[in-house]
């Protein structure tokens, strides 16, 4: 009997070295990250591992929309993440939770808020509900779900869990804070959208998606028409509330995961992930119209209107997995070519440049 018990003994020792040991990686590996978009995946990603759950939700408290939009700037799909929540609505975290730091376990029925879990998903029969707290303010909250009706129960030990909201609490606040300071650097003061920068990078990263993933992809280059007439006309100020102007209207076109940037002076680019030449083009046609038809009202009276020209050039992918990527200037170059045609065939008007169609092993050609 006693040798049976000291076996158990040292299985269980042996089991939770194994678990420190899985814990400690997984506090390593957030805390090296830097972009909110790699933190939140890989929460999602290696607590499952870690934890072995069924499913898991992470809560995060926006009140100003900065989290959704951050994340969705940086690429990030929600429709492939459906358990990140972003809450405007902040003040349920303490009306459900408290500010104590106590993680609820127990009867998902009876402990989770309908708030902390995704719609349309089967709840799970237990849950552990880890608060994110930094400072007495709400971060959010993780749940670690199970179907095993014992798994999380009111009396277990939460050492763990509570280490993980801990570290995470602290990635999450500096995370944050670095996502604040590159927006900073990153945004076109003048406009409100991203700058050049920003783009290039973005970019990058979306022609490698494609090579990926296969679709399309397409880059429509902009000018505003005739808009140093409107400098030398009505001043510099005028100028300037005419590119912000410009630049809400192009927006205001776009789909959440589009990347509009001002490319310099009066030129503005967009990056289109997933759309085809034909899409590129109805998307850009549809952002000239909307400015013709939207005149700039001046503080003195005077209706001010504004058009654009622009250029289009879509990246094709036919074959998943090509290992040759395709430069951002050659789309770049192939668009502004096609803007400075439509700039010589009377502006307020939309061209393509056509496709660029990558091959597998070698370089990309013009079709």
């Amino acid at each position: 009997m006693l040798q049976s018990h000291l076996d158990g003994m040292i299985l269980r020792v042996k089991k939770n070295e194994e678990m420190f040991k899985r814990f400690q990686e997984l506090d390593m590996r957030l805390l090296s990250l830097n972009s909110l978009r790699e933190l939140v995946e890989h929460i999602y990603t290696d607590a499952q591992l870690v934890f072995n759950l069924e499913s898991l939700s992470l809560v995060l408290a926006d009140e100003k929309s900065e989290i959704k939009q951050f994340l969705t700037e940086d690429g990030f799909r929600f429709d492939e993440y459906q358990s990140v929540i972003v809450l405007s609505q902040t003040a349920v975290f303490k009306d459900k939770l408290g500010l104590s730091q106590r993680i609820v376990l127990g009867d998902a029925e009876k402990v989770l808020p309908k708030e902390f879990w995704p719609d349309n998903t089967s709840r799970p029969k237990t849950v552990a509900i880890i608060p994110l707290l930094r400072r007495g303010v709400y971060l959010g909250c993780m749940v670690f779900g199970s179907d095993e009706v014992d798994r999380f129960q009111a009396e277990m030990a939460t050492y763990f869990l509570d280490r993980l909201g801990k570290v995470l609490s602290v990635c999450m606040e500096n995370t944050l804070n670095y996502e604040q300071l590159r927006r900073n650097s990153l945004f076109d003061t003048l406009t409100g959208v991203n700058n050049r920068r920003f783009f290039e990078q973005r970019m990058d990263e979306e022609i490698l998606r494609s090579l990926r993933t296969g679709d399309s992809l397409s880059c429509l280059f902009i000018d505003i028409d005739f808009f140093k007439k409107v400098n030398d006309n009505y001043g510099h100020q005028v100028g300037d509330i005419a590119l912000r102007h410009v630049a809400e209207q192009l927006r205001s076109q776009l789909r959440s995961n589009d990347i509009l940037a001002r490319y310099g002076g009066e030129e503005f680019i967009v990056v289109l992930p997933t759309a085809s030449e034909k899409k590129g083009i109805e998307v850009a046609d549809r952002m000239r119209e909307a400015i013709a038809k939207t005149p700039l009202s001046l503080t003195s009276g005077e209706v001010l209107n504004l058009t654009v020209s622009m250029g289009v050039s879509t990246f094709v992918v036919n074959e998943p997995g090509v290992s040759k990527a395709l430069g951002r200037s050659v789309l770049i170059e192939v668009a502004d070519k096609a803007l400075y045609a439509a700039k010589k065939s009377g502006r307020n008007c939309v061209v393509s440049g056509g496709e660029l169609v990558a091959i597998s092993g070698a370089k990309s050609q013009s079709s």
